[in-house]
C-alpha cells in the first residue's frame, strides 16, 4: 500500500544553507556506475538554467558507485542504503531530503542535454493543471524510445503471449497500450516512462510517495494512476532526455525482467482488474514463458550458426530474462 515516502538518513556530507532550489533530482542508482557519472556530469544549475539540488540514494552497489559519487561530486547529497531496497523506496528516501518546488525522478542511465530542465519547469508552470510532467526520451543515437503509453489492460498483456499473439486476439488493446514512439506534440497521456518524471513536491507528498510493494517496474504505471486523479499527466516532447535503458536493463536482465512481470501483475490488481481476467492471465503467462524460453533458445543457437552474433545475443538475453522469471519470480508473479 502506499505511505508517506520513506524517512531517510541524513545525507552523507553536512552542508550549509542556500538559496532554495527550484528542482529536486531525485536519483536511485544501484550498480550503473559509469551511467550515473555521466548523467551526474550533465547535470547542473548553470547548464540547466534553473536553481537545482541532486540527490543520489545508492542501493548498496558493488560497483563503486557511491564511492564515485563521493569522490567526483561533492556537491550531490548521497545516501548509502546496507541493501538493495528498490526503485521506489529508495526514490521515496530522495524526496524526503529534497527542498526544491518540483520533483524530477530520474533514472541513472540518463544523460540531461543542457537547458532541458529550464524547459520542464518551465512548461510546468504554463499548465498549473499538469499533476505530471515527462520528456520526449531518445536513445544515444537520437531514436525516439516510447515515451508515454496507455495503462494496461489483461487484454493488452494476454496478446504478448505466443497462443494470443499467433491469433491476433487483443492485438487493438495491445497497440493502444504500446502508445506511439514518435509523437511531435505536447498532449496529456494516461502514463509516462518512469525514466524521468516531473511533479511537484507538495503533490507528491500528497500522493503519499511512490508505492514501496513495488521493487522495481510498475510503480511509474501506480504513480501516474494516482497523479492523475489530482490534475493532467502531460508529455512535453520539446524536452529531450538521453535514456540508455536497454544498456543498462541487460546488465541484470533477469532481475529486471522479473520484477517487472510482478510489478505490472500487482498494478492490474490495484486497479481492479477481475479475479477471473487476472487468474487467467496468470495462466497464460505461466504456460507461455517455457514456450518462450525454448523458442529464444532455438532462435540463439540458429543465429550463432548463421553467423549473426549480435542477433543471436539479443536472443540469449530475452531467454535469460525469461528463464530467470521461471526459476525465481514465479512465485511472487502468483502472489501479485
Amino acid at each position: 500500500m502506499s505511505g508517506e515516502p520513506t524517512s531517510a538518513p541524513r545525507p552523507e556530507r553536512p552542508r550549509r544553507r542556500t538559496r532554495r532550489p527550484v528542482v529536486s533530482v531525485c536519483i536511485a542508482n544501484w550498480n550503473c556506475r559509469d551511467h550515473l557519472r555521466a548523467c551526474l556530469a550533465t547535470l547542473t544549475s548553470r547548464r540547466q538554467g534553473v536553481r537545482l539540488e541532486v540527490i543520489v540514494v545508492d542501493n548498496a552497489s558493488t560497483d563503486g558507485a557511491a564511492d564515485l559519487v563521493a569522490a567526483e561530486f561533492p556537491r550531490v547529497r548521497l545516501v548509502r542504503n546496507a541493501a538493495n531496497v528498490g526503485f521506489s523506496r529508495a526514490n521515496n528516501q530522495a524526496a524526503a531530503l529534497a527542498r526544491g518546488r518540483f520533483l524530477l525522478f530520474l533514472n541513472n542511465d540518463t544523460e540531461v542535454p543542457p537547458g532541458t530542465l529550464g524547459r520542464l519547469v518551465a512548461f510546468a508552470r504554463a499548465h498549473p493543471e499538469a499533476s505530471v510532467v515527462g520528456p520526449r526520451l531518445v536513445e544515444a543515437d537520437g531514436a525516439v524510445q516510447t515515451s508515454w503509453r496507455a495503462r494496461p489492460t489483461v487484454a493488452a498483456l494476454l496478446h504478448r503471449t505466443i497462443l494470443f499473439r499467433w491469433t491476433n486476439l487483443f492485438r487493438a488493446a495491445y497497440r493502444e497500450y504500446r502508445g506511439r514512439e514518435a509523437e511531435p506534440d505536447a498532449r496529456q497521456v494516461e502514463v509516462l516512462m518512469g525514466a524521468a518524471l516531473l511533479t511537484r513536491r507538495r503533490l507528491f507528498r500528497r500522493l503519499g510517495g511512490w508505492d514501496e510493494g513495488y521493487t522495481f517496474g510498475g510503480e511509474d504505471i501506480d504513480l501516474c494512476a494516482r497523479a492523475g486523479e489530482h490534475g493532467a499527466i502531460l508529455y512535453h516532447p520539446a524536452a529531450t532526455i538521453t535514456h540508455h535503458g536497454r544498456v543498462s536493463s541487460r546488465q541484470a536482465i533477469g532481475y529486471a525482467h522479473g520484477h517487472t512481470v510482478v510489478g505490472i501483475t500487482r498494478y492490474l490488481r490495484k486497479a481492479g482488474a477481475s479475479p477471473w481476467l487476472l487468474l487467467l492471465y496468470k495462466v497464460a503467462v505461466t504456460l507461455d514463458a517455457p514456450l518462450e524460453w525454448l523458442a529464444h533458445v532455438g532462435q540463439y543457437a540458429w543465429r550463432r550458426l548463421k553467423g549473426e552474433p549480435e542477433r543471436a545475443e539479443r536472443s540469449r538475453l530475452v531467454a535469460e530474462a525469461v528463464g530467470a522469471f521461471l526459476t525465481r519470480h514465479l512465485v511472487a508473479f502468483w502472489r501479485a
